[in-house]
């Protein structure tokens, strides 16, 4: 199933470009590699090719692709990355999944700072000394965000028994 959501992965980032404009929060179900995962996603950046996306097993986790900004990168690096909405931000440190060539850190849960200043209103700015920024609208992150949540710990998707 590996293969199905990087094709769904890479059929997403070469549709999103185009439509740079209508970035906006959605929540739907979307291939994992054990089953169907409830994912809240929103495209932003320079060229509407980055991405966050919000899936939840036990806990919320939070994947960040830098979109073509990104490059190639190196397995095993991670950086600390500060999220800014308004006057608040959050830094957190994230960890590079080669496989898909995202930023990712699982978040405490329902509670967490970085769930709480994405819910919020306005623009979210994304930003990493070695990697840039990148802005991401907030309208509709509550409502996106809340679904995903509401599956955290009902144990669809993941690891097959």
């Amino acid at each position: 199933m590996k293969s199905t959501l990087t094709t769904l992965i890479l059929a997403l980032l070469t549709a999103l470009p185009a439509h740079a404009a209508s970035c906006s929060w959605s929540a739907k179900m979307e291939e994992d590699e054990g089953g169907s995962v409830m994912t809240a996603s929103v495209c932003g950046g320079p060229k509407g090719d980055a991405h966050l996306m919000l899936t939840c097993f036990e806990k919320p986790m939070l994947s960040y692709d830098l979109g073509a900004a990104g490059g190639q990168l190196e397995p095993g690096i991670s950086g600390s990355f500060t999220f800014k909405a308004g006057d608040k931000s959050v830094t957190q440190k994230l960890e590079l999944e080669a496989m898909y060539n995202y930023f990712t850190a699982e978040l405490s849960g329902p509670t967490d700072p970085l769930l709480s200043l994405l819910r919020g209103k306005g623009d979210v700015t994304v930003s990493a000394d070695k990697y840039g920024q990148a802005s991401f609208p907030l309208k509709g992150s509550g409502a996106a965000i809340g679904k995903v949540l509401a599956e955290c710990g009902k144990g669809q998707g993941g690891e097959a028994d």
